[in-house]
């Protein structure tokens, strides 16, 4: 977790650790939405795969860009206008990543039959 939280605040230019409470519950909470996202396809993975955390990082910097405006949709000031993903659309753009895990059918146990004559 502490390299999320290094890479969140280069990006978010943080350079104290005023913010890291809110980094932390965000990150945690971030990394528990994208795991249990991951085991809706595949149940036996356990933890997130080292090559998705950045999905991790990029979730948590627009929540944590979103702090005083979590119940709003749309935002418009002076022909300025923000939009916001809805909180369970978040991994919408991960969506085909988070697919490629689905697990495996012929790893599954299957069903059999049997028939006597």
């Amino acid at each position: 977790m502490d390299e999320i939280k290094k890479n969140v605040k280069i990006v978010l230019n943080i350079q104290d650790n005023l913010q890291d409470p809110v980094l932390d519950v965000l990150i945690k909470n971030v990394r528990s939405l994208l795991l249990g996202k991951l085991r809706k396809v595949n149940k036996s993975i356990k933890e997130i795969p080292e090559e998705l955390e950045y999905i991790i990082e990029e979730v948590t910097l627009r929540r944590f860009n979103r702090i005083g405006s979590e119940g709003m949709k749309s935002e418009s000031v002076e022909g300025h206008k923000i939009d916001f993903y809805d909180l369970d659309k978040e991994l919408d753009p991960y969506l085909d990543i988070i697919d490629d895990y689905v697990e495996d059918e012929e790893s599954k146990p299957k069903r059999g039959k049997v028939l006597f004559f």
